[in-house]
C-alpha cells in the first residue's frame, strides 16, 4: 500500500494519495517533516473502545490481541504490506518435509530476552505452546493449536514443531498473538497468570495497566525483532461510548482512534467539516466481519426452520444503508471479499429478503406463531453503533410477523461470560481474521471447541475439506473445498453473515503512519505511527 501524500494531501480527510512527492524542497514548504527517527520525543495516544478481556495469551481469541501485539513476541509475524508470515522472534522458520508438510522447525535469534531481563530460549517457546493447551481456556486459542502434537527443543535456540497431520496453515497460526511467547517464571504451566502484569518481549513493555482506562506503553530497550519503532512510547486509552472516544479525538485528547468509530463519524470526517480541517481518515480494506451466532440448544432457533425463515428475511442492504451509511457492504458468506474462495453462497439460497417464503419455511414444520426470539450483543466491543444494528433486525424481524423479538445487551466481559456458557439463544459476533487465508474463516467455527463456545459439529468440514486443504501449500488452489463449506454453512445455518467491513484509522493531521500500521490480522502496529514535527 502506497504511502499517502505530505502537507495538504495527507492532512485533509478523504484525498487521494499522492504518487511522487518525495522532493526536500516540498517537504520543507509543507511545514511538517519526521525528524530523522520519526519521533519527537511525545508519546502517541490512542483511544480504542477494544478493551482487553485478559493479560494473559493462553486465554484470548479476541481483540485482547491487539495489546499482545505491540508487548509480546511471535516466532513469525506479519510485518507491513507483508501477505505470509515472516521472522519475528524466530531467525528463520521452515517446513523441514515439505512433501508432508507435519515437520516445522525454528531457529531462535541470537540473545533474546524478556522485558524483566530473563532469557527467551527453546525452553520458553516450549513451555508458551504447552501451557496454551494444557489450560485450554474456554473461548482461548487452544483451538488453533488442533494439529500440533509435540512441541520439542534442540539446543537453547531449535523449535521443533511436530503436526499430528500436514497443515500448511501452521506458519500464518505461529504469527497469530495467541501464540506469543512468555516467560515460564512468571507464567505457570497450568494456570492463567492473575497479578495483572505482562512480561514480554515485544517492541514495547507494559509499564502499567488500569482495565477499562490505559495503558502505558514505553520502548522495549532489549527487544531484537522486525519492528522499527518510530516513536517514544504509547498510550492506549479505552472507552467505553464511541462518542465519548470521538470527542476526545476532537478535542486532541487522543492522537488517533482506530477501533470504536462509529459510521456517523466516518461520514462526518469525510464530508470535510472546518471544525475538523486538522484531522485525516485513513481507510484500507476490511477482513472483519459481523455474523448472528444460533445456539442450537434453544427451544427457537435449535429448529432448522426458524433459522432459515430468519436469513430469509434480514435484509443486508438496509442495515447497512441505514445503519453503517455506506462504511460496510452486505456480506453472504463467512469467507469476506478479498479472501480467496469468497462466494455468496447465503443470497444464492435465500435470494432477496422475501417474508412470504420466510412463513412457508415456518408452516412447513408446523409453526403458525409467532416465535419469540431473544438476541444478544456486546455494548463496547464494536463501537457504539452495534446497538443501532440490533434495533434494526429487530424491526425487520418483527415486521415480517413471523418474530417476536427481545434484545439485550452487555458489556463485553459479561457478555463473553455468557455466551462461553451457552446462555445466549442467538448473539452478535465480530470476526477479525487471525490470518489472510479462507481457513481462518472456516475453522474457528466448527468443532466442539471453538472460537464461539456453541459447539458446531460438521464432520465434513473438519475431517474431510479442512484436512483436504492443510495439505496444500499453493493456497490459491483449494477453491473447491471452502466453496463446499460455505454451502454446508448455508444449509445448517448456524451462522448468519450480515456485513463485511471498510477499516478506518482517524489522527490527527500530525500523526503519520496510520496507513501502514494495520497488518493483515487488521492488528494495529503501534510502532509505525509517529509524530510528525515542525521543520
Amino acid at each position: 500500500m502506497a504511502e499517502l501524500g505530505v502537507c495538504a494531501v495527507f492532512n485533509r480527510i478523504g484525498r487521494q494519495a499522492a504518487s511522487a512527492l518525495a522532493s526536500l524542497s516540498l517537504l520543507t514548504a509543507c511545514g511538517l517533516l519526521p525528524d530523522e527517527n520519526g519521533e519527537d520525543g511525545r508519546r502517541i495516544v490512542v483511544g480504542t473502545t477494544s478493551e482487553p478481556s485478559t493479560l494473559d495469551p493462553a486465554a484470548s481469541w479476541d481483540n485482547s490481541w491487539e495489546l499482545f501485539r505491540n508487548v509480546f513476541q511471535t516466532l513469525l509475524s506479519f510485518p507491513a504490506n507483508s501477505s505470509y508470515p515472516q521472522p519475528d522472534a524466530a531467525r528463520s522458520c521452515a517446513f523441514t518435509d515439505p512433501t508432508s508438510n507435519q515437520v516445522f522447525r525454528c531457529t531462535l535469534r541470537e540473545g533474546l530476552t524478556f522485558s524483566n531481563g530473563y532469557r527467551l530460549d527453546a525452553k520458553a517457546v516450549k513451555h508458551s505452546f504447552d501451557r496454551i493447551r494444557a489450560i485450554n481456556a474456554q473461548g482461548g486459542p487452544a483451538g488453533l493449536l488442533e494439529s500440533l502434537d509435540t512441541v520439542e527443543t534442540t539446543g537453547d535456540d531449535v523449535v521443533t514443531f511436530r503436526l499430528k497431520k500436514p497443515d500448511t496453515t501452521f506458519p500464518f497460526i505461529l504469527a497469530t498473538p495467541a501464540m506469543s511467547i512468555v516467560d515460564p517464571a512468571e507464567y505457570p504451566a497450568d494456570k492463567l497468570r492473575d497479578d495483572g502484569e505482562v512480561s514480554g518481549s515485544g517492541p514495547y513493555a507494559l509499564t502499567s495497566y488500569t482495565p477499562g482506562s490505559k495503558a502505558e506503553l514505553v520502548q522495549n530497550t532489549t527487544y531484537k525483532g522486525f519492528a522499527d519503532r518510530r516513536n517514544k512510547g504509547v498510550t492506549i486509552e479505552y472507552f467505553k461510548d464511541s462518542a465519548v472516544l470521538f470527542r476526545a479525538l476532537k478535542k486532541r485528547d487522543v492522537d488517533v482512534i482506530y477501533r470504536g468509530l462509529t459510521s456517523q463519524d466516518v461520514v462526518e470526517l469525510e464530508q470535510k467539516k472546518p471544525e475538523n480541517e486538522d484531522l485525516q481518515l485513513v481507510e484500507t480494506v476490511g477482513a472483519d466481519i459481523r455474523y448472528l451466532v444460533f445456539n442450537p440448544t434453544d427451544p427457537a432457533v435449535g429448529r432448522l426452520a426458524v433459522r432459515k425463515a430468519i436469513a430469509q428475511v434480514v435484509d443486508r442492504d438496509a442495515l447497512v444503508a441505514k445503519v453503517y451509511q455506506g462504511t460496510a457492504e452486505p456480506l453472504y458468506s463467512m469467507v469476506p471479499k478479498g479472501i480467496a474462495s469468497h462466494a455468496t453462497s447465503f443470497f444464492d439460497q435465500f435470494g432477496e429478503p422475501d417474508t412470504a417464503k420466510a412463513r412457508a419455511l415456518l408452516l412447513a414444520e408446523g409453526i403458525t406463531e409467532p416465535v419469540p426470539l431473544t438476541l444478544w450483543f456486546t455494548t463496547d466491543r464494536y463501537g457504539s453503533g452495534t446497538a443501532a444494528e440490533f434495533a434494526e433486525i429487530k424491526r425487520q424481524l418483527e415486521a415480517s410477523g413471523l418474530f417476536e423479538v427481545t434484545v439485550h445487551g452487555k458489556p463485553w466481559k459479561d457478555f463473553q461470560a455468557g455466551y462461553t456458557k451457552g446462555r445466549y439463544p442467538v448473539f452478535g459476533r465480530g470476526w477479525f481474521p487471525d490470518f489472510p487465508d479462507p481457513d481462518n474463516f472456516i475453522a474457528p467455527f466448527v468443532g466442539k471447541n471453538n472460537a464461539l463456545s456453541t459447539p458446531y459439529e460438521s464432520d465434513e468440514i473438519t475431517r474431510k475439506l479442512l484436512p483436504e486443504s492443510r495439505k496444500v501449500s499453493d493456497r490459491g488452489a483449494v477453491t473447491r473445498q471452502f466453496e463446499r463449506a460455505q454451502e454446508i454453512f448455508v444449509g445448517d445455518v448456524r451462522l448468519l453473515p450480515l456485513w463485511q467491513g471498510k477499516l478506518y484509522v482517524a489522527a490527527g493531521e500530525d500523526i503519520g503512519g496510520g496507513e501502514r500500521a494495520l497488518d493483515p490480522q487488521t492488528v494495529m502496529q503501534m510502532w509505525e505511527l509517529n509524530r510528525k514535527a515542525s521543520w
